[in-house]
Parts: C-alpha cells; structure tokens; sequence
C-alpha cells in the first residue's frame, strides 16, 4: 500500500480521526505523520521512510504475528510490548487494515471507557449534591 492510500485508509475509520506532524522541532521527527482518535496516537510513520508503520497491538498478539508475518517487526521508537511496526510495501493490504483498525479499536475503547468512568464520576457528583470547597479568606477590620 502506498503512502497516499494508508492516509485516506486511517482517516476513513471515524470522523474523530486527527492528522498531526507533532515532532517537527526534532530533528529526525519533522516527517513523522501521527493519527490519533479521542487525542491519542494509534498509527504513525516517517513520510520521508515510508517503511515502518507503528501500531497500538494486543500484548498476547504480537509474538505470533512477528512470527506469523515476515512483515511485521518492532515499532519505531515506541515499547515493542504494546506497540508492533509493520513494513507497508511488503505486507498484504489487508493484513495492515486489520492491524490499523485493531489499533484504531484499542484506543478509541480504551479512552471512551476512561471518558465514561470519569462522566460516571461527575454524575455520582451531582447526585449527591457534592458541593465544591470553597477556599475563603479573613478580612482585616480597620
């Protein structure tokens, strides 16, 4: 899969989908294209070396897929624990568009529960009539 068509792939996954070259003020990061869902990253890769791709991946996969596909190896510059880097100019479209939306999948669920457990906590809040502290300070008499 070219450049082009991985770029129109990860942004068709949702309307939340965000685009951003985040590390232009490094020096070997200027090229690197990030896409993240709810803020946070799922897949990014250098533009100026198209052959890696990093991916958010399930711990329990990523030594069978390694060993499974010639294409996938470690990620550029994140932890190999969470995260897998897949060559796009070997590996089989369809394989990457699994992975990518895997990837798109761990985050976006990840992050809406967080997002539901602190709304869930705001409600609770509210419920109860949890007032806020307010902090007042003494006045001198003159």
């Amino acid at each position: 899969m070219n450049i082009e068509d991985y770029r129109e792939y990860c942004l068709s996954l949702g309307n939340d989908i965000e685009e951003k070259l985040p590390f232009q003020k490094f020096k070997n990061g200027e090229g690197v294209l990030v896409f993240y869902v709810m803020g946070h990253m799922f897949s990014f890769f250098d533009c100026n070396d198209f052959s890696v791709i990093s991916l958010k991946c399930q711990p329990e996969r990523i030594e069978d897929l390694k060993a499974q596909y010639e294409c996938i190896g470690n990620p550029y510059n994140e932890s190999p624990k969470h995260w897998i880097g897949i060559n796009p100019l070997t590996a089989p479209d369809d394989l990457l568009k699994e992975l990518t939306r895997n990837s798109f999948e761990i985050v976006k669920i990840k992050y809406a529960s967080k997002r539901e457990q602190k709304q869930t906590r705001l409600d609770s809040a509210e419920r109860e009539h949890i007032q806020p502290k307010v902090k007042y300070t003494k006045t001198k008499k003159k």
